[in-house]
């Protein structure tokens, strides 16, 4: 393979590892609660329910 072609490959392992890592850290921050209480509140307003 071409150098290049390893470098793309490289990179987009250590991004996918990167947003892994940013994920987790919002997962334990307590963002994942408000995320989805908002996910609720914004179905709920589309649909006519709330």
């Amino acid at each position: 393979m071409s150098r290049r072609r390893w470098n793309f490959r490289y990179a987009g392992i250590f991004l996918a590892a990167a947003g892994l890592c940013l994920m987790i850290f919002g997962i334990f921050r307590g963002e994942m609660s408000v995320v989805f209480d908002k996910a609720v509140r914004i179905c709920m307003e589309c649909i006519g329910i709330g």
